[in-house]
């Protein structure tokens, strides 16, 4: 399996697409750009089997409607920011997109728990991993040996927690329980930025060097 990475929408926010060997893939974070990307899904000749959310921030939800409606798949996201995708406070949009917020539809499938979430192929640890949001989950791909975090864990950097629902303290517990004790060789692919390993971020990222 192999993954690639596809900045989309306003700030460029990093979607993921993790693709089979048969040519399922499983679609992370889409932030916009609907055409454009549904394009590029369909010129690979890739089958999506569903939609993963990290969390629901404005930057992470823009082109949800347009891929769930193109390819028929599901949309995952964390009970505990199930109604951000139907309110454009909650998700944010409302103030960052200068009065022009958005909401999508109800997510298909509420992640209420931590485990294991098979959906075809593919086998994925869900961590709930909040501080910078309240719903905030990694999904870990053993198979690949990546860790898809959203705004949680950057290269060199962590998450922003000026938001609403954010919390340090939360966001520094998260990185420390739930994605340093992944393996060393675990690839992180973040929300923003290029990606890392775990490895690298416990040698180089300022803000961990002290736990």
């Amino acid at each position: 399996m192999k993954w690639s990475q596809v900045p989309l929408g306003p700030i460029q926010t990093n979607a993921y697409v993790l693709q089979s060997n048969n040519q399922e893939a499983i679609i992370f974070d889409p932030g916009g750009d609907g055409e454009a990307f549904e394009k590029a899904i369909r010129d690979a000749s890739l089958k999506p089997l569903a939609i993963l959310l990290t969390h629901a921030h404005f930057d992470h939800i823009g082109a949800v409607d347009h891929i769930r409606d193109a390819f028929s798949v599901p949309v995952y996201v964390h009970q505990n920011e199930a109604e951000w995708l139907m309110d454009d406070e909650l998700n944010r949009s409302r103030n960052f997109l200068g009065g022009n917020g958005f909401t999508v539809k109800p997510a298909d499938q509420i992640i209420k728990e931590e485990g294991q979430l098979d959906i075809g192929d593919f086998t994925f640890q869900i961590l709930e991993t909040p501080g910078h949001s309240p719903g905030s989950v990694s999904y870990y791909h053993s198979s690949s040996e990546t860790v898809f975090s959203g705004d949680v864990l950057f290269q060199s950097g962590i998450g922003r927690t000026d938001l609403p629902g954010g919390d340090e303290g939360t966001l520094m517990t998260t990185i420390h329980q739930k994605l340093i004790t992944l393996p060393e060789s675990t690839h992180v692919a973040p929300g923003h930025g290029p990606a890392t390993t775990i490895g690298s971020e416990m040698d180089q990222n300022p803000f961990l060097n002290g736990l």
